[in-house]
Parts: C-alpha cells; sequence; structure tokens
C-alpha cells in the first residue's frame, strides 16, 4: 500500500489527485429504493423459497438484479464520476449471515467487482480513465462498544473474526477486477484496522498493490467517531496504512461536516483528502430521504474546495448522479489540496 511506484492496479490515480480534484460517485442505497423493488423481486427465481426476508439485502441484487445495479453504476459515469463503488457495503459473512446468506459472500463480491469494472470499462477513455472501488463497509457488529449497556466488557465479534471477513471479501473483490479498495463510513476505528490489516494481508498473499481510501463517520457535533475519537486520533490510528486517501463521509451531511474535513485537512499532510457527505440530514418525507438538492450540495463541496480541503470529492445517502454532476461541474474550477500543502504547514508536527 506504501507507494504509488509500486501500485499494480490504478496506476493513474495518483497523477489524476495531484492535477484535479476527482469526482467519486454517489449513493446506492437511496438510488436502488428509487426502485421500489418488492421482496420477490430482491429475491429473483434463485432465492424464491429463502427463509428469510431478503428485501433489505441491496448486497444480493448483484445477483438477482444485475441490471439496476449496473444501470445506476452507468448513471454516476455519465454524470461525471471517476471513482465507482461496488455494490458490496454488507457483502460479508458478518453482515450477510443475518440473511442466512454468509455462504455467498465470494459469489457476491465477485459479481459486484466485474459489474462496476465492466461499467468503468465502458466509460473510460484515454483522457479520462475510470476506477472501480471495493467498498469495504463497516459491518453490523463492533469490536470496540458493547452490545449490552449492563456490561461495558461484552463484545460480540473478535478482531481476527472481522480480519478473516474482510480478507475473503477483499479476495472475491481484487479476483473480480477491482482496482482500488475503499474501506468506508468507519464508525469504529478498531474494525477499520481489521479491514487494513486483511488488505495487507491479501496484498503480501498476491503480489498486488493497490490504493486504500480509507473514510471515517463523525457521528454527531461533538466531532467524534462512534467508537470515541476524534478526527484527529483517528487519523493518527490509521496513518500506519498509508492510504492513497483519507476522508470522511456520510453522517452529517457537508454543512455540518466542514470543521471536521477542514480538521483533517490540517492534520492529515501526507496523504489526500475524500469527502462524500450525505444530502444533508435525514428527512423521510424527502423523495430521496434527504433534503438537501443537487445545487445545495454541490455549493457546499465547491466551499470546500475553494477553501483547498479536497482531493476527491463525491456523495453519500440521498445523492443521486445529479448530484454528482453538479459537484463535479463546481468543484473543477479549484486546484486540489496538495500534499504537505504550505497553507497548513508547521500546524502540526509531521
Amino acid at each position: 500500500m506504501n507507494a504509488a511506484a509500486t501500485y499494480t492496479r490504478a496506476q493513474a490515480l495518483p497523477e489524476i489527485l495531484k492535477h484535479r480534484i476527482a469526482i467519486l460517485d454517489g449513493a446506492m442505497g437511496t438510488m436502488i429504493q428509487r426502485y421500489k423493488l418488492t421482496e420477490e423481486q430482491v429475491r429473483g427465481e434463485r432465492f424464491k423459497d429463502h427463509h428469510k426476508d431478503l428485501k433489505n439485502n441491496s448486497d444480493l441484487l448483484v445477483i438477482t438484479q444485475p441490471a439496476v445495479i449496473r444501470e445506476i453504476h452507468e448513471q454516476y459515469l455519465a454524470a461525471g464520476a471517476d471513482i465507482i463503488e461496488t455494490n458490496t457495503f454488507g457483502a460479508t459473512t458478518v453482515a450477510q449471515d443475518d440473511f442466512a446468506l454468509g455462504h455467498l459472500v465470494r459469489e457476491l463480491n465477485l459479481a459486484a467487482a466485474k459489474l462496476a469494472r465492466e461499467a468503468c470499462d465502458k466509460y473510460s477513455t484515454p483522457d479520462k480513465p475510470r476506477f472501480a472501488a471495493g467498498a469495504l463497509g463497516p459491518m453490523p457488529r463492533t469490536a470496540s462498544i458493547s452490545p449490552d449497556v449492563n456490561d461495558p466488557g461484552a463484545r460480540n465479534i473478535t478482531f481476527d473474526e472481522l480480519r478473516e471477513a474482510y480478507l475473503e471479501q477483499a479476495r472475491a473483490l481484487l479476483e473480480g477486477g477491482v482496482d482500488l479498495f475503499l474501506v468506508e463510513t468507519i464508525f469504529d476505528t478498531l474494525n477499520a484496522k481489521a479491514a487494513v490489516f486483511a488488505l495487507d494481508e491479501l496484498m503480501e498473499e498476491t503480489g498486488e498493490r493497490l490504493p486504500v481510501i480509507i473514510s471515517g463517520t463523525v457521528t454527531d457535533a461533538s466531532g467524534r467517531i462512534l467508537s470515541g475519537q476524534t478526527v484527529t486520533a483517528f487519523w493518527h490510528s490509521v496513518r500506519h496504512a498509508k492510504p492513497i486517501a483519507v476522508g470522511l463521509n456520510c453522517a452529517l451531511g457537508a454543512a455540518l461536516m466542514r470543521p471536521y474535513i477542514e480538521e483533517l485537512s490540517k492534520v492529515a499532510g501526507d496523504t489526500y483528502i475524500s469527502c462524500y457527505p450525505n444530502a444533508g440530514l435525514p428527512n423521510p418525507m424527502s423523495d430521496t430521504g434527504f433534503d438537501e438538492t443537487p445545487d445545495i450540495t454541490g455549493g457546499l463541496l465547491e466551499e470546500f474546495a475553494k477553501s483547498g480541503f479536497l482531493n476527491i470529492a463525491g456523495g453519500c445517502c440521498g445523492t443521486t448522479p445529479a448530484h454528482i454532476a453538479e459537484i463535479a461541474k463546481k468543484v473543477s474550477a479549484y486546484r486540489p489540496r496538495a500534499k504537505h500543502d504550505p497553507l497548513f504547514s508547521g500546524l502540526v508536527a509531521a
């Protein structure tokens, strides 16, 4: 994971990040909701007799409704995304066991990676290559927080179990053709460290070296992730992984995220910065479940770019291809944040 010169895939990405703000895609989950798929459609013929409800298992759609996932990928690429994420946020044994489908993890990740890879290949040009990012979600269980309020020391998963689950997922994503990995929506740094450990193990095992983006989520106005760390502490806990970029996503929306992305851009001087917020705060009455229009989200990220915070910009929950197109248009006027930017030099020790 260490140096751009050693990357075996996405070799062009470091140079792109040096010269312009790259565009990440938007929400997958809220886009899927727009299709209003029924339980029967999510199940498909193959899982019609499965004994558990599957309607909320969006990861399964890469097998049962691949045309929907392909269409969403292509809409984001048409909107200007440089990087699209695989539909694998919950495609681990830990998450899929809740649906009694843990045995499908390899198949799910392979199928998801191939869908993203094919979409990127379709839209790539010599002047604008597109990259498929293997998405590793945060897991529905946490290694740092007790599930029992009466027993603070209780845990329902171990570091090794997390590492093994991430390794299985990442191995299939790599085989399916992803260009980079995105460890995202991190609310527990220990879970993220298990993912990083698994990626290191995979790259050592295969000889492949892929860029890695690490993205945390600040869950409230305290400026901390759920497991208690500040943004600065979070960075110092994962910087050993030498990610190509570190950032924040989801959670509060761009307006409330601003002080934390500014903080991260100051302390993480030796890597690039990514930011892909929700379209504001949730609103169940809204069409997408979130209130911000493309113009609002685009304008907020434009201000981030103007302030020199960004190398990668995109959207999370509630964002659509229209949001991504607006973000791409508005941030294109600004130079990307440089590593060791003089603007931030001397603010923290190296």
